[in-house]
């Protein structure tokens, strides 16, 4: 008889399971149609009520200055969101009183490249090996009145955690866009 305690090894920082990562697919997959479906309240189900949505601005930089690229926490954003905030912006689409959604935009989200890590609680901060730490591609093609299409490209990195009845939600979104200058004439698109 072994007096020595087994520890299970930390999976922090480790790739997630097949079935895990199918999930995470399933759940973008259904974030993406509620979204182009306009069906925004549903959507909100799908983010915590803690939620950090961040999508700061990028410049053109030289290469050794790539660091300095993308804005840092506190300066410009074109999202810098809670979930509360969503919610707000969501229920004045829902008024009327958006101009720049009515009529609606017509989207289409197109989420690929999809790794799923569990997190390394020593880089996120507030988070457990048991929550998800997942990297996304997408493309968001937008089509509003007769003329004005937008294609938006770029990546996502999300945390996301089981709620307790067991469903993933995004507790931590950075949206990170590849052009630094956006040809929109509003940015009204969730990513």
């Amino acid at each position: 008889m072994s007096t020595a305690t087994e520890q299970t090894p930390s999976r922090a920082g480790t790739r997630a399971d097949r079935d895990t990562h199918f999930d995470v697919e399933q759940f973008y997959f259904e974030e993406a149609d509620l979204l182009d479906a306009g069906r925004f309240t549903d959507w909100l189900d799908l983010l915590a009520d803690d939620l950090d949505y961040w999508m700061p601005t990028r410049t053109n930089r030289l290469r050794r200055q790539q660091a300095l690229s993308v804005a840092a926490r506190g300066e410009a954003a074109f999202y810098d969101e809670s979930k509360d905030s969503l919610a707000w912006r969501i229920r004045r689409f829902d008024s009327g009183m958006a101009w720049a959604e009515d009529p609606p935009s017509r989207t289409r989200h197109l989420v690929t490249n999809v790794m799923v890590r569990h997190t390394d609680p020593a880089e996120h901060d507030g988070f457990t090996e048991n929550d998800l730490w997942v990297r996304s591609a997408f493309l968001v093609y937008r089509n509003r009145l007769q003329r004005e299409e937008n294609i938006f490209a770029g990546s996502r990195t999300d945390i996301l955690r089981r709620s307790t009845d067991g469903r993933l939600q995004v507790a931590r979104r950075t949206i990170l866009l590849d052009q630094n200058v956006l040809q929109a004439k509003n940015i009204s698109t969730f990513f």
